[in-house]
């Protein structure tokens, strides 16, 4: 088959990498000049299967409640919230009953964890060679904060994921360049999970599929999808110079739609108008610092700040630190309390680590669905697939959905359950 996957980010290059490895005739459509240059580009690079699960959770409508009165408030509004965020936020509190969460965190959960395998397989049979590091450490700084992660750690038990609750002293014999001085009473030890490089595994994948066959058309916008059999692409061509060139078509035999929010304007004509909301996260990336006598000098691998909800990689010798979700808002309007946060908890832990004059920061939109698992199938519209809504888990999902995606279109059975991954869930 002849298909075209529009959006490069780490689900649309994985999922061009599957489709060229059954076979397929394979072009994909970024509007950017390489791939993972939005939303894939920064992000924590956590990879814990178990940690994978629906924002809409039960209980988490309060919780977001008292956060919105917090300096250091995980979860924050960007501005007053319009028709399309307060719907959205209608149906999120709808889907944090129970008997909505279970089947959504498993069917996450399934996901995580097969796309984990999946992501193991492609490094070692690929040698691909990227920053990573194995490990995650989630830090409880109080006695309460170990109480109330009690309910999940009983969860993860029974999904059968490997962690170890460990005291403070163990903690620090696991990250040794922990600031001795801020409080912390345990932690959550996985050693199996980790963090790796998102954007770097992106380019080596995109190396991979264009060795299979596989085309990457840069600065190409698609404008609209005439869904059928065949359907056709009208696309522009961006110039040097900026200004967009003639409008074209293409005819292929399917469309997969991997755009993220970029995928929203092609289906609404379609007749499909997905609930998916643009939810902000930050991080800052900035060089290690090399302390003569102190090799441990910042973070072995991963860690999470419970209390926060930021996440602390190591990448080779730079440290990131991300967070917040940030409601509403725009792409490129910043707010300063999100990263006073980051730099805040950087400080607790690892303080000095850094080159903080050389930070990187940014700020991507992570589309969310109101209940959380991503969309995986066929649309509503002949001929046009979706891998869309993978919110802030895109990373620990995308070789897992890239598989089941091929497959599906292959004909094939998918090694696990979809049924809580079908766009039948939100109609």
């Amino acid at each position: 088959m002849r298909i075209a996957v529009i959006g490069a980010g780490i689900v649309g290059v994985t999922t061009a990498y599957e489709l060229a490895a059954d076979g397929h005739e394979v072009e994909v459509f970024e509007r950017r000049g390489t791939v993972a240059e939005e939303t894939s580009f920064a992000n924590a690079g956590v990879l814990a299967p178990g940690y994978v699960t629906p924002w809409a959770a039960p209980g988490m409508p309060g919780k977001v409640l008292r956060h919105l009165f917090s300096r250091h408030a995980p979860v924050r509004f960007g501005g007053l919230p319009g028709p399309a965020t307060l719907g959205w936020l209608w149906r999120w509190w709808r889907a944090c009953d129970p008997a909505v969460y279970g089947p959504n965190r498993s069917a996450m959960h399934a996901l995580a964890r097969y796309s984990r395998e999946r992501m193991t397989e492609l490094q070692q049979s690929l040698h691909l060679d990227y920053e990573q590091s194995q490990g995650l450490l989630v830090l409880l700084r109080t006695p309460r904060e170990v109480s109330q992660a009690r309910h999940g750690l009983k969860l993860l038990a029974e999904m059968g994921v490997d962690f170890h609750l460990v005291d403070a002293a163990r903690c620090r014999e696991i990250e040794p360049g922990l600031q001795a001085d801020t409080p912390l009473h345990a932690g959550v030890h996985l050693a199996q999970d980790g963090v790796g490089n998102c954007r770097q595994f992106a380019m080596l994948l995109r190396a991979e599929a264009q060795r299979l066959g596989a085309r990457f058309r840069f600065h190409h916008r698609v404008q609209a999808i005439e869904p059928g059999a065949a359907p056709v692409l009208r696309f522009i061509e961006q110039q040097q110079d900026d200004a967009p060139g003639p409008a074209q078509t293409e005819r292929y035999d399917a469309v997969v739609l991997c755009a993220a929010l970029g995928a929203l304007p092609l289906l609404a004509p379609l007749g499909l108008r997905l609930p998916m909301q643009p939810i902000y996260g930050y991080s800052l990336t900035a060089p290690l610092r090399v302390v003569e006598g102190h090799p441990d000098f910042g973070p072995r691998a991963a860690l999470m700040d419970e209390k926060y909800k930021v996440a602390i990689s190591r990448l080779g010798q730079r440290v990131r630190v991300a967070g917040s979700a940030e409601i509403g808002g725009a792409a490129g309007q910043w707010s300063q309390a999100p990263m006073d946060t980051l730099y805040k908890v950087l400080h607790d832990w690892f303080p000095g680590a850094a080159h903080l004059a050389q930070a990187q920061r940014w700020k991507g939109a992570r589309p969310m669905l109101p209940d959380g698992p991503p969309v995986l199938g066929a649309g509503s519209a002949p001929g046009v697939w979706m891998n869309l809504g993978h919110g802030s888990s895109g990373w620990a999902l995308s070789c897992g959905s890239a598989r089941v995606l091929a497959d599906q279109i292959g004909g094939r059975a998918p090694a696990i359950d979809t049924s809580r991954l079908s766009i039948d869930r939100l109609r």
